[in-house]
């Protein structure tokens, strides 16, 4: 009695090209999943705020999608190329429109959002968890199993490494979430035409199958060149007036609008500020600091890529010096380059004295040394915990060691009104590593009243000089706004700290109790 050939240590037969075929389409598929999935938790935390909460329950519900994908796979019995290749062509349309889709409905149905996101996140997980169960029992006719296993799975972890890297670095900034959904469902697509060519006579229906494929393509490549088109329909209903310009960076998707009302900046949706007032904000957020201090030579600003608290800096002869940390070199290059913008910060980032660092504020503070007289903080609000552990002691204990003996750092807080709470837990949490702070607020038409804190470790006195041609403050003015009514006086709050950030969820539930 012979061997078999795998127990008399005989080769293997060599793989055929349709399996090397399909072992190249796994990769494929891998990638294309994944996006789907960063698209969807992006287009969350866009819309929803609270990234860390976005993306762990859009990729939580995306991966128990695919386990019933993968269950659903054993009623597959016969067919199974057929059944692969409509299984690719539904991906491809639902995994590709997904992005357009969800913008489509922020801009027409809010309301509807939330439960068309995860309807189609599970709808998208259900069907890739089909994907793989297929190609593997497929491959299963030539494959031995421990060479399938290894083979597919290495596949499938290559293609998602590569959607990782790409998505944040190359895809969003340059192809936009929109034209990246609708390209990577034209991808599963040619995987689905792929393999109606390998698997062209096994197929029973293969005019059928044929037709479906050119008809799903079709639909991709329309949505591909109208691309710009459907952002553009979607953010001119969202924000009302014309957009001017819109750009995605691997932080936040960037757009200004113009209107009766001059220019207004969103980010993530969310408005940053309007020409008519936002004077009124930057001037309440910087001089208040720098007057007090006197002759402050070198100032850092943190955030503030727009550059408009730049332009109130540089308004004191004394300054020599204003280092700028910005993030997202798109925010500081669009302020920098563009002339309607670089109008509105009367070019203010292109002066001598200003040094331009694009790079995360936390990580900044950790690794320089240098002082400064004054450090203006102008980042968003504690939307999520990304931007929360600005908002933290541990960012308050280093802001502290970059800070002149006798030098004022300024924050942004929220707004004392609607986020009563938010703001008062800032304050606290700045005095927990022992500064002294002196919150403030203004009335800023885009927004309410408005919030900021002053700290160092002198005491904070207003000063009778402040610079020529202000619009906003006065020395008569400016102690005024250290006053605080009943309806914005101070609460007990606790201190923000990393392991907790208390400040996101309790902004979240302020904030939130006003939105909806």
């Amino acid at each position: 009695m012979s061997a078999a050939p795998e127990a008399a240590g005989a080769a293997p037969p060599a793989p055929r090209p349709t399996d090397i075929a399909l072992l190249a389409s796994v990769f494929v598929i891998a990638a294309c999943g994944l996006l789907y999935e960063l698209a969807a938790g992006a287009l969350a935390s866009y819309v929803l705020g609270d990234s860390v909460l976005q993306f762990s329950t859009v990729i939580g519900t995306y991966l128990f999608a695919m386990g019933v994908g993968s269950w659903l796979s054993r009623y597959f019995e016969r067919q199974l190329p057929a059944h692969f290749l409509r299984i690719e062509l539904l991906v491809a349309l639902v995994g590709g429109a997904l992005p357009a889709v969800l913008f489509l409905a922020n801009a027409y149905a809010p309301g509807a959002f939330r439960v068309l996101l995860y309807g189609m996140v599970l709808l998208v997980g259900t069907l890739v968890g089909l994907e793989i169960p297929l190609v593997m029992r497929i491959l299963k006719r030539n494959v031995r199993l421990k060479d399938l296993v290894s083979q597919v799975l290495t596949f499938d972890y290559l293609g998602a490494l590569a959607v990782s890297l790409a998505f944040p670095l190359l895809l969003v900034p340059q192809l936009g979430l929109v034209r990246t959904g609708l390209l990577f469902g034209f991808m599963n697509a040619a995987v689905a035409v792929w393999a109606l060519w390998l698997f062209r006579h096994e197929l029973r229906r293969f005019r059928a199958h044929a037709v479906a494929c050119a008809a799903v393509v079709g639909a991709l490549l329309a949505g591909l060149l109208g691309a710009e088109h459907i952002t553009r329909f979607a953010e001119d209903k969202f924000y009302q007036d014309r957009i001017v310009i819109s750009a995605a960076s691997p932080y936040q998707r960037i757009v200004v609008t113009h209107g009766r009302q001059g220019h207004r900046l969103y980010l993530n949706g969310n408005l940053q500020f309007a020409e008519r007032d936002e004077y009124r904000y930057h001037e309440a957020l910087v001089h208040p600091a720098m007057a007090a201090h006197g002759a402050p030579r070198r100032v850092a600003v943190l955030g503030g890529g727009d550059g408009m608290a730049v332009r109130e800096v540089l308004k004191y002869p004394s300054v020599e010096s204003v280092t700028l940390v910005e993030l997202d070199p798109a925010m500081t290059r669009l302020f920098t380059q563009d002339p309607a913008l670089r109008r509105l910060n009367a070019g203010a980032l292109s002066d001598a004295r200003v040094r331009i660092v694009n790079t995360d504020a936390f990580q900044w503070l950790q690794e320089g040394t240098d002082t400064f007289d004054v450090i203006v903080v102008d980042f968003p609000d504690p939307t999520n915990f990304a931007i929360g552990k600005l908002y933290t002691n541990s960012f308050y204990a280093l802001l502290d060691q970059r800070l002149a003996a006798s030098g004022y750092a300024v924050v942004q807080t929220t707004s004392p009104l609607v986020a009563r709470r938010s703001f008062w837990t800032v304050v606290t949490t700045i005095e927990s590593v022992g500064l002294a702070a002196r919150p403030y607020h203004a009335h800023v038409p885009s927004f309410g009243e408005w919030g900021f804190v002053i700290a160092g470790r002198r005491p904070w006195r207003a000063s009778a000089a402040l610079p020529e041609g202000l619009r906003f403050l006065d020395a008569q003015s400016l102690p005024l706004l250290f006053d605080f009514p009943r309806d914005m006086a101070r609460v007990p709050a606790e201190v923000n700290r990393l392991s907790n950030q208390v400040l996101v969820h309790t902004y979240e539930q302020e904030w939130g109790a006003v939105t909806h």
